[in-house]
C-alpha cells in the first residue's frame, strides 16, 4: 500500500492557474516567443505516394528576393541517426508517402517562403503503391507487439469451439474510421543553434521526449539540447511523439547559423505529417448461454500502418480485461501501406477497441432479451481476466447503476422505434475502461524562498490542468496552503518528466512531487530557510505486481432520428466514472466532458477520407473534416463515484484524460439502434446508414 498524502487542497475546485494568461493572450505558445533574428520555413511536399525524386529545379525559388536557402536531399545537413524513417528528413530521394517533405524554403518572411516553395519543380520516378486497407489481404502480418509493448495475440482455451456451441451467438464485423487529432494550436517549432547547442520552442506533450529524439537524431549530447514549452494548445496524443517538422526546423537552423527558424504546419499539412488514428476492422464473436453469461469472446482486429514505420494500435486490449468469459482470443494484424505514419490519438487502443465489443454486447442483450446493463453486470469478473490479478478497485457496476439512476434508464421501453414529437427517440449505454499507467523516471525539485515553495518539473499541460493540480498535490504533500506553491513546468532546464500521455501525468509527476516534498520536509521540517531545496524521483510502485489497476466508467446517450431523412441528433450524453480520488473537480469535469464530446464527434462526424489512388486524405481541413460543435452537444453531463484506492499512488488518483472518449461512440450507436431498429456497425453514423 502506498503512503497516502494528507488531503487539504486535493479535491478542491480551484480555478485553473493558467486560465487568465490564456484568455488574455499573454500565454506564449510555441512560435509566439519573442526571438530574433527570425527566418521562416515552408516545406515542399511529395505529390506521389511512393517513388523516388529524380530531378529538382530550385533556381526560380532561389532567385526570389528574401529567400535565404532552399534545402533538398542534395544539400541539407546530414543527420547522425536515420533509423527512424519518419524523421530522416531530406536525407535521401526516396518517397514513402504523399505529403512527405522533399524540400524546404527558408526566407525572411513567411509569405516569401510559401511563394518560393511553390516555384520548386520536382520530378519523380513513381512506383506502384498500395493505400487501401483490405482485411482479406494476403500481406497482412502480425507485429511483434502492440503499443507500447503488449502481446500481439492472446488465447485462452478454444473460443471458436465454445462460440460454435453457444446457445446465443453474435458474430459481426465493426469498423471505425481514420481520425485526425486536429488540436487548435497547429504543430509548430522554433529552432536555433549556437555554441551551446540546440534550443527549440516546440508544441509538445513532452519536452524531454523531444530533447532525447533530437539529440539522437543530430548525434549530440542531450545536455546540449534545450526544449521549451510552457503552454500547449491541445494535442490529443499527436504531440506526444516527435514528428518530422521538428527535425526539419532544427535541420534548417543548422544550415543557417544564428537564425531562429520557424516551422508551422498548416491544417492541411497536419493530415499527413502529424499522425492519426488508424482505421480498424474488428471481427467480434460473443457466445453466451440463455441467461447471458459469456462462454466465448473473440476479437480479431485489422489495422493499417505505414510501410516506412510501424505503429500497431492495441485495439484488442480492452477485450482482454473487460468481462468474464469462459474462453477468449484477441489478435492484431497489420497492413503495411504507402500512407503517412499513424500514431497516438486520445485513448489509443481503448477508444476504437471498445466500439465493436460494446455494440456486440448490446446485440447480445437483445438476443438474450436482457437489459444491456444487466447483461454487463452478469459478466463482471472477480479478477482481471488477462493477468489473473485482483483489481485494486473496480466500480463498473456502481457506474452503471449510478448512471442508470441519473439518466432515467429505468423508464426506458426496451422495444425500438419509439416516436416522440416526430422524432424516433432511443437510448443506449456502453461501458468504458482505461488502465492506470505509470512511466518511470519523473523527478521534481522543491525550493523555498520568499515564503513560497517553487516546484520545478518538466511536465506539460496540454489543457488537462497540470499547472493547477500539480500545485494542489505539492501543497498537500508539503502541508502548506496552495497559495504558497509556485509551479515551473514545460522546460528541459527542469528535472525530467515523462510524456503527457496514457493518462499518466498526474500519477507520474504527482508521485515525483510527493517524493520531493517528503524529502524536503524530512530535511527541513516545517520551518525551512531561504534556499532550502530537495529533489525527489517517482519510486517504483510494488503494488503493481499484486493488483490490476484500471479506471472504469459508463456512458449513456439519448439519440433522436428523423424517420423521413435519417437526420440524427444526440440530445443527451451522461457519464459516470470511477477514477480514484479526483484532484480538482473543475479540471476533471472538463476532461470527462471533453472526452465524451470527442466520442460524440467520432460517432456522428469524423472520417478522414483517404483516396487510395493518391494516398492522400481528401477532406484535409476543418471545412470538410467535420467535428462536433456546441450545437451537436446540447447536454453533456459528467459525474464520478468517490473511490478509495490506496494502491495506485500516494494521491489515490487514476488517469481521467482519456476514459471519457472510450465508450461514448458505442453508446451513441446503441441508442441509434434503439431509436430506429437499424444496427449501424461502421462509424460514423450517417443518415444513409440509418435509412438503409
Amino acid at each position: 500500500m502506498t503512503e497516502p498524502v494528507t488531503v487539504r487542497s486535493i479535491g478542491t475546485d480551484l480555478v485553473r492557474r493558467d486560465a487568465w494568461a490564456k484568455v488574455t493572450g499573454t500565454a506564449p505558445y510555441a512560435v509566439e516567443h519573442p526571438v530574433r533574428p527570425r527566418a521562416y520555413l515552408y516545406p515542399v511536399q511529395a505529390t506521389v505516394p511512393r517513388g523516388t525524386v529524380t530531378a529538382m529545379d530550385t533556381a526560380a525559388a532561389e532567385a526570389v528576393d528574401g529567400v535565404l536557402a532552399v534545402l533538398t536531399h542534395r544539400n541539407a545537413p546530414r543527420l547522425a541517426d536515420t533509423s527512424d524513417a519518419e524523421l530522416a528528413v531530406l536525407q535521401s530521394p526516396a518517397v514513402g508517402f504523399a505529403g512527405q517533405f522533399v524540400a524546404a524554403v527558408v526566407a525572411e518572411h513567411p509569405e516569401i517562403a510559401r511563394q518560393a516553395a511553390g516555384l520548386v519543380r520536382v520530378e519523380y520516378d513513381r512506383m506502384a503503391h498500395d493505400a487501401q486497407l483490405d482485411p482479406d489481404s494476403s500481406e497482412l502480418y502480425a507485429p511483434d507487439s502492440v503499443n507500447p509493448s503488449y502481446p500481439t495475440d492472446t488465447l485462452d482455451g478454444d473460443p471458436d469451439a465454445a462460440l460454435a456451441a453457444a446457445a446465443v451467438q453474435v458474430r459481426q464485423t465493426y469498423r471505425t474510421a481514420m481520425y485526425h487529432n486536429n488540436p487548435m494550436e497547429p504543430h509548430a517549432s522554433y529552432a536555433h543553434w549556437d555554441s551551446d547547442g540546440l534550443t527549440v520552442y516546440d508544441s509538445t506533450q513532452g519536452v524531454h521526449v523531444v530533447r532525447s529524439v533530437l539529440a539522437r537524431t543530430f548525434g549530440i549530447d542531450a545536455e546540449r539540447v534545450r526544449v521549451i514549452c510552457p503552454y500547449v494548445g491541445g494535442g490529443f496524443g499527436s504531440k506526444g511523439t516527435v514528428h518530422a517538422h521538428a527535425v526539419l526546423a532544427a535541420l534548417a537552423a543548422r544550415a543557417l547559423p544564428g537564425r531562429w527558424v520557424r516551422v508551422v504546419l498548416t491544417r492541411q499539412q497536419m493530415f499527413c505529417l502529424a499522425g492519426y488514428r488508424t482505421p480498424t476492422i474488428q471481427r467480434v464473436g460473443l457466445g453466451a448461454d440463455r441467461s447471458g453469461r459469456l462462454t466465448a469472446l473473440t476479437m480479431d482486429v485489422v489495422e493499417q500502418t505505414s510501410r516506412i514505420k510501424e505503429f500497431a494500435e492495441q485495439s484488442g486490449m480492452p477485450a482482454r480485461t473487460m468481462y468474464a468469459a469462459g474462453t477468449r482470443r484477441t489478435t492484431h494484424r497489420l497492413a503495411a501501406l504507402d500512407v503517412p505514419v499513424p500514431s497516438w490519438m486520445r485513448a489509443p487502443g481503448e477508444c476504437p477497441g471498445m466500439f465493436g465489443p460494446e455494440v456486440a454486447m448490446d446485440e447480445l442483450a437483445v438476443a438474450c432479451d436482457l437489459d444491456p446493463i444487466e447483461l454487463r453486470i452478469r459478466n463482471e469478473p472477480d479478477r482481471d481476466p488477462d493477468s489473473g490479478l485482483p483489481f485494486s478497485s473496480r466500480n463498473l457496476v456502481g457506474c452503471l447503476r449510478e448512471g442508470a439512476d441519473r439518466f432515467g434508464w429505468h423508464d426506458r421501453d426496451p422495444r425500438p422505434r419509439r416516436m416522440v414529437d416526430g422524432w424516433l427517440v432511443g437510448s443506449g449505454v456502453a461501458a468504458s475502461t482505461y488502465p492506470v499507467n505509470q512511466m518511470p523516471g519523473a523527478t521534481a525539485t522543491i525550493r523555498y524562498a520568499d515564503e513560497h515553495y517553487t516546484v520545478s518539473i518538466g511536465a506539460a499541460d496540454l489543457g488537462t490542468g497540470a499547472w493547477t493540480i500539480l500545485g494542489q498535490i505539492a501543497a498537500d504533500a508539503l502541508q502548506v496552503p496552495v497559495e504558497q506553491v509556485r509551479m515551473r513546468i514545460g522546460d528541459t532546464a527542469f528535472p525530467y518528466a515523462s510524456v503527457a500521455g496514457g493518462s499518466s501525468g498526474t500519477t507520474c509527476w504527482g508521485g515525483a512531487i510527493v517524493a520531493a516534498a517528503r524529502a524536503f520536509r524530512s530535511r527541513y521540517g516545517d520551518r525551512p530557510g531561504d534556499g532550502a531545496e530537495a529533489e525527489g524521483t517517482l519510486p517504483d510502485n510494488p503494488e503493481r505486481k499484486h493488483w490490476a489497476m484500471h479506471a472504469f466508467g459508463a456512458q449513456f446517450a439519448e439519440v433522436r432520428v428523423r424517420p423521413d431523412s435519417g437526420e440524427i441528433r444526440v440530445a443527451r450524453l451522461l457519464g459516470v466514472f470511477a477514477c480514484g480520488r479526483i484532484v480538482n473537480p473543475r479540471t476533471a469535469r472538463s476532461q470527462f466532458v471533453g472526452g465524451m464530446t470527442m466520442g460524440l464527434s467520432m460517432a456522428l462526424h469524423e472520417d478522414s477520407v483517404l483516396d487510395p489512388r493518391s494516398g492522400r486524405v481528401v477532406n484535409h481541413d476543418l471545412a470538410q473534416y467535420h467535428i462536433a460543435s456546441c450545437a451537436d452537444a446540447p447536454s453533456v453531463q459528467a459525474y464520478w463515484l468517490d473511490e478509495h484506492d490506496p494502491y495506485v499512488n500516494p494521491m489515490g488518483s487514476k488517469g481521467i484524460g482519456e476514459i471519457g472518449i472510450v465508450g461514448t461512440a458505442a453508446a451513441v450507436a446503441n441508442a441509434a439502434w434503439h431509436a430506429t431498429g437499424v444496427r449501424v456497425r461502421e462509424l460514423p453514423i450517417t443518415c444513409d446508414k440509418l435509412l438503409g
